[in-house]
């Protein structure tokens, strides 16, 4: 497959994700603001109106639902992995990656797998790449941009954390129609989870390919690298050498973990990327000051992930009964945690619709929250900010292209925007 068919098969793929998680045209922060200051608990389901799936999978509607939107009620359930499960994931996405998928794991198994994922991905490991990061976007994809004066930041975004995460993990980098086939077998895995009865055999084909190409694909390289030694610092090579309480991970699942991670670490960080870009371009003044002082880099996508989260709600089960606002929730019900209502809830932030990177540091729940917080957001954060810090540098007088329309964040799951033109002189 040449580089250029790869591309075309990857941005395809990244599109019909979008498509199929943008969900309605209701713009989800003022439907969720209104509900937030009516009451702050919906009974029923509250996600089926946007039209978009949830990682429920095919359980969604099949039991008592409630939905939550006050930041102090998000984190109690965020925080608690035992009251509120997530098992049932396994059966929904899960069931594309065998059930080995770290985000429906619950209790003392996902604590344990945890541990040993976890040190592959911690700031002291990620900062270590920072320097090879930061060659690839300059060398590889900035530079060359140059003598056009003008791009779509979303291509660069598309393909970035890819070719990053993709090497981080342990794949050769120097087959780039290799790692976007993988890449877009990813996305094609995520696309599995289709609602839409006219698509949903189709797409769930489609995820099963990609579940097999990908498994084959990533086999091939924890196979040799267990024969040569298990050595190296990337993903692959920790994982292979990993040891908690005496347990260790075999090659099936080396293979099957490393397989659940590619979705998020390519599309969650694209779109992150996107939002922070569009916030950077489009707030009055910004530009000026990051500029100037590199060290808001860190403020503003903290900001951004509070502002607008990439994923708009997080789903759990009750292990038990409980009660919020007078309300019981049966045991075994779902609750759709609204993180997109929580970060903008009047209750927990000042002036909760105005986009501050000077607000006083609180946590949100753009990378979720509790025991299932994004394994990988060091390793997003230090792409991004490498991805800004280059761009600033090496893109003069940097501005959103006039004769193009202004990028709107949108998507009622996933959020994020399709095009990012720019011009610089």
């Amino acid at each position: 497959m040449s580089n250029e068919s790869a591309a075309l098969e990857l941005a395809t793929a990244y599109s019909a994700v979008s498509e199929m998680y943008r969900g309605t045209d209701l713009d989800i922060h003022a439907v969720c603001r209104e509900q937030r200051l009516k009451s702050p608990i919906y009974e029923g389901d509250f996600i089926i109106q946007f039209g978009v799936p949830t990682n429920a999978g095919t359980q969604q509607g099949t039991r008592p639902t409630f939905a939550l939107f006050k930041y102090q009620d998000v984190m109690t359930v965020l925080r608690d992995g035992a009251t509120y499960t997530s098992g049932f994931i396994a059966e929904g996405l899960g069931a594309f990656f065998d059930g080995l998928i770290i985000l429906a794991m619950d209790g003392d198994e996902h604590r344990k797998v945890r541990a040993l994922l976890q040190p592959a991905f911690m700031p002291e490991t990620v900062n270590k790449w920072r320097p090879q990061i930061d060659q690839v976007i300059r060398e590889e994809y900035i530079l060359p941009m140059l003598p056009a004066k003008k791009a779509d930041l979303m291509k660069f975004g598309l393909e970035l954390p890819i070719r990053v995460m993709y090497a981080l993990m342990g794949f050769p980098s120097d087959e780039p129609s290799k790692y976007k086939q993988y890449a877009a077998w990813a996305l094609a895995i995520v696309g599995g989870n289709q609602i839409d009865p006219s698509k949903m055999v189709e797409a769930r084909r489609q995820a099963g390919i990609a579940v097999k190409g990908l498994y084959d694909a990533l086999a091939e390289v924890v196979v040799q690298r267990r024969a040569e030694g298990s050595q190296g610092d990337d993903v692959v090579g920790r994982l292979l050498r990993a040891e908690y309480e005496g347990r260790t991970l075999d090659d099936h699942e080396v293979i099957t973990f490393t397989r659940s991670l590619l979705p998020a670490a390519g599309e969650t960080t694209t779109r992150m990327f996107g939002s922070v870009m569009t916030l950077l371009l489009t707030t009055p003044g910004l530009l000026d000051r990051v500029k100037a002082d590199r060290s808001l880099i860190g403020k503003l996508m903290d900001e951004t992930t509070r502002f607008e989260p990439v994923a708009t709600f997080k789903v759990r089960e009750t292990a038990k009964e409980v009660e919020f606002h007078g309300v019981k929730i049966p045991k075994g019900s779902f609750v759709q945690c609204m993180v997109v209502s929580a970060n903008r809830d009047e209750d927990a932030f000042e002036n909760p619709d105005e986009f501050d990177i000077d607000r006083k540091p609180k946590p949100s729940f753009g990378f979720g929250f509790g025991p299932h917080m994004c394994i990988g957001q060091f390793v997003a954060k230090v792409e991004i900010s490498c991805a800004v810090n280059a761009i600033l540098d090496l893109l003069p007088n940097l501005r959103l292209d006039p004769s193009q329309p202004v990028p709107q964040i949108g998507g009622a799951q996933l959020r994020g925007v399709s095009t990012l033109p720019v011009i610089w002189d």
